[in-house]
């Protein structure tokens, strides 16, 4: 019986290597693939016609605005102002009738002085993964600036590699909060898990809908 728990303990401890040794590598992997595009300066990040910005909550659960949310609706907004982009696709979370990550950011960016003609809300953003695919599937998009925190473009540039599109990161400042080593190591979670749903699994976005093509501002 000893020697059976033996044997069990040191097959769990294998494939517990081995799934942490995955994850090691597709993230290494996906580093490899994406670091070269991704660009942590606002005035050299590369020109593209849209900008992807992806919605997370204005207020921290704790209290206080969220440093991330305000990160990116500047840089955004300062995007735009330097014409890097032509217009902002701004997508999260709406499951909600309390709770609007795409109107929030609207807010956000009409306080900057950013137009309606240069916004559209995608209200279906409830993952980077359904925010990516829906940016190309649902309004049309061929080429894309991502707009996020340099630990979180990462995935989203795979994303879009896999799905064909042309598209660049732009990493907003990052702040920092307390407890943000709990969010890199989850996304390092995320992307072995986002490697399943492009080449394993199959994975579809929670909700797509008819195209809806952005129409760019001359």
């Amino acid at each position: 019986m000893l020697r059976l728990l033996k044997g069990l303990l040191k097959t769990l401890l294998a494939g517990l290597l081995l799934l942490v040794l995955g994850v090691v590598a597709i993230n290494l992997w996906v580093l490899h693939q994406t670091q070269s595009r991704i660009e942590h300066d606002v005035l050299l990040c590369r020109s593209q016609p849209v900008g992807l910005v992806f919605g997370t909550a204005q207020w921290l659960r704790a209290g206080g605005p969220n440093p991330y949310y305000r990160a990116r609706m500047e840089t955004a907004a300062e995007l735009l102002r330097l014409n890097r982009v032509q217009h902002l696709l701004l997508s999260g979370d709406n499951r909600t009738r309390y709770y609007n990550e795409p109107v929030s950011m609207w807010r956000s960016l009409r306080h900057r002085n950013v137009e309606d003609t240069h916004m559209t809300l995608d209200y279906a953003g409830f993952s980077t993964f359904d925010s990516v695919v829906r940016a190309k599937e649902v309004f049309g998009a061929k080429r894309l600036m991502l707009i996020s925190q340099a630990w979180h473009l990462p995935r989203a540039l795979f994303i879009a590699d896999a799905l064909g599109l042309e598209a660049t990161g732009c990493a907003v400042p990052d702040e920092g909060i307390a407890g943000e080593w709990q969010l890199r190591l989850r996304e390092w979670l995320a992307r072995a898990a986002t490697f399943g749903d492009l080449y394993l699994w199959g994975r579809e976005p929670y909700f797509l809908g008819p195209l809806e093509p952005i129409q760019l501002s001359p």
